[in-house]
């Protein structure tokens, strides 16, 4: 005890001396920090600027750290520590001093961001890419300060990551394209999960999730497209928005295809062929009043059907060949009906002429039937948006058999989209617009034209 007592005595002054430094040092540090948050208070209140409570908050904690560390710096300075040992405690004072000052930066930084994308009413994570950069960059110095205070070759190590950074941008450049392109997309909003989406080669459909690299949207047949960010950055897209109201239940879309088929029974002249038309099925007065719509789609038809041509031009009666030709389809809602108002027609002209010529041979009215097959196509549709996209890409089949098979037919006095659209969408308005196309005065290609601007019309 008493060597330790001797020792003191005569090395007081190694002791007190950096003591006293440490503290004089430690209190005007501490005087320094009140002041300068004094003097940012003061000029807050002058400049009514509204950052001071991000300020205050990330510098506030450290800054007593910092505060110690200079402290310590000093007093290690002043002592009489061997320099073999001085100069590794002030690299390690140092160092710390860094480091604590670049994670207080990236947190002033990381709030600034925060507080001016609310500002901005900018979307969630819209200042991710921002964020991102500036704790790589302040990072990156931070380890390049520390490195050069240890006395590390600093030239070398950046040409070394320089080198290191050349290849992996070489070797990973379409991964980093997808990364960067999801972060300008989460960052912009100019897409979101939802949205309706078309790009220029094809694809289109609703985007359903945006990945680190991918997007996933889901198409018309309901499959799933998992499509590179970048594709979505980089060509002109078109972005329809958010989807509009769901149906109760997915429009599917169908198609038919049909086998004309003799059936055997023939007429000679207008008694066989009104005897003939009224015990006929119902497909085979379907085939004679609508094949000649979809066989020549490309053409507009006339409100015509073969029982008025073929009076008209093999039993040579003008007349009555224009009256059965004259007969709306439009004003039935069942083949029944039509059926009944051609063979009246007929009648009546036979209880008039009280007769009618024969036809040639080989001219005789040949009744046919087409049996049809009905088959899913891959277009669904959830909402009016996705409905008329699915619309510019059916067959004519499919348009066909939704509007002319569905209403005659199949006896239902409309066509399925517009039942559809009233049933599961209540767009009443919409589905009786439709419903009022008069179908028979277009081609195929007009009539889904037409139908494209009605809906396109609603949802805009």
């Amino acid at each position: 005890m008493s060597a330790v007592v001797d020792w003191i005595a005569l090395e007081w002054r190694a002791i007190v001396i950096p003591g006293a430094v440490f503290v004089a040092t430690l209190i005007a540090t501490f005087w320094l920090r009140s002041l300068g948050y004094e003097r940012v208070g003061l000029w807050v209140k002058k400049t009514g600027w509204k950052g001071e409570q991000i300020l205050v908050r990330a510098t506030r904690g450290p800054s007593v750290l910092w505060c110690f560390l200079v402290s310590a710096y000093l007093a290690v300075a002043v002592s009489v520590i061997p320099m073999q040992w001085k100069a590794p405690a002030h690299d390690v004072l140092a160092s710390l001093l860094v480091l604590s000052v670049a994670f207080t930066l990236y947190g002033l930084a990381r709030e600034t961001l925060d507080y001016y994308a609310a500002r901005w009413k900018l979307p969630a994570g819209g200042l991710a890419p921002a964020k991102t950069a500036a704790k790589a960059t302040i990072a990156v110095l931070g380890i390049l300060t520390v490195l050069d205070i240890w006395g590390l070759p600093l030239a070398s190590l950046l040409m070394v990551i320089i080198l290191v950074a050349l290849v992996v941008a070489v070797v990973f450049k379409d991964p980093f394209a997808d990364i960067f392109a999801g972060l300008q997309l989460t960052a912009t909003g100019h897409v979101k999960e939802g949205d309706f989406v078309r790009l220029p080669s094809g694809e289109q459909g609703n985007v359903v999730g945006i990945g680190k690299r991918y997007t996933r949207m889901r198409g018309l047949d309901e499959s799933l497209m998992i499509v590179p960010n970048r594709k979505l950055t980089e060509s002109a897209l078109v972005n329809y928005g958010r989807p509009l109201k769901k149906a109760k239940d997915p429009f599917r879309f169908f198609a038919r295809s049909h086998i004309t088929e003799l059936t055997g029974l023939r007429a000679r002249n207008l008694r066989e062929l009104a005897d003939t038309l009224k015990t006929a099925p119902d497909p085979i007065v379907y085939y004679h009043t609508h094949h000649f719509i979809f066989e020549h789609h490309y053409l507009t038809p006339e409100p015509s059907n073969d029982f008025g041509v073929w009076v008209a031009d093999v039993l040579g009666d003008q007349a009555l060949g224009e009256r059965l030709a004259s007969v709306d389809t439009f004003e039935f809602t069942s083949l029944a009906m039509l059926r009944d108002r051609l063979v009246s027609i007929m009648e009546e002209s036979l209880a008039h002429a009280g007769g009618s010529r024969d036809a040639p041979v080989g001219r005789e009215f040949y009744f046919l039937k087409s049996r049809s097959v009905v088959f899913a196509t891959p277009y669904v549709a959830h909402d009016l948006r996705e409905f008329v996209e699915a619309l510019r890409n059916v067959s004519f089949g499919s348009l066909y058999f939704h509007i002319f098979e569905s209403r005659m037919r199949l006896g239902k006095g409309r066509n399925d989209f517009s039942t559809w659209i009233e049933e599961n969408l209540g767009e009443n308005d919409l589905a009786g617009r439709i419903a009022r196309l008069y179908p028979y005065t277009y081609t195929l290609g007009g009539l889904r034209s037409a139908l494209i601007q009605l809906i396109e019309k609603r949802i805009k």
